[in-house]
């Protein structure tokens, strides 16, 4: 059995900032068509795409936190919809090293920006299996998203 001998005083290890994703999961998923097949006739016209996005966040103790990107969106309105999709997309997320000022910020704007490229492609599967061409959303700024949201939970000067 071997001991070892510690020379001076124990330092303290840093410990070097990580984001680590420890898993990623559908949390609910619909896609619509619902004036199939006439929707999947040619069509001549680009449809009008809308799209919303947001990010929630919430620990669920020590380090580690859930995010949640949630991405709705369609084609078409009415009688003439297209396809409708709805996608809640979450993963478990470990921080270390960050400071706590800034654990906020990594968990509304990283985490999402990790799990995005998973999100877009969920969603282009689902528009091609519901026969139409792949729906390839734009990538997303986070930081601004971020912004933008806190900017929209702060009261202005004059506010009660």
């Amino acid at each position: 059995m071997a001991i070892e001998q510690q020379n001076g005083p124990e330092e303290a290890e840093e410990v070097q900032p990580s984001l680590n994703v420890l898993a990623q999961y559908i949390k609910d998923l619909s896609f619509e068509n619902p004036n199939a097949p006439r929707s999947l006739a040619n069509m001549q016209n680009s449809p009008q795409i809308q799209l919303t996005v947001n990010v929630n966040g919430k620990p669920l103790g020590g380090a580690d936190y859930e995010v949640e990107l949630a991405i709705e969106g369609g084609a078409g309105e009415g009688a003439n919809t297209l396809f409708k999709f709805e996608l809640l997309y979450g993963a478990v997320i470990r921080l270390a090293g960050i400071p706590e000022e800034n654990v906020h910020a990594m968990v509304m704007i990283e985490g999402p920006r990790l799990l995005f490229p998973f999100a877009r492609q969920i969603i282009a599967d689902c528009t091609r299996n519901g026969g139409f061409p792949p729906l390839m959303i734009d990538p997303i700024d986070f930081v601004a998203l971020y912004r933008n949201r806190l900017s929209q939970a702060q009261p202005t000067v004059g506010q009660a």
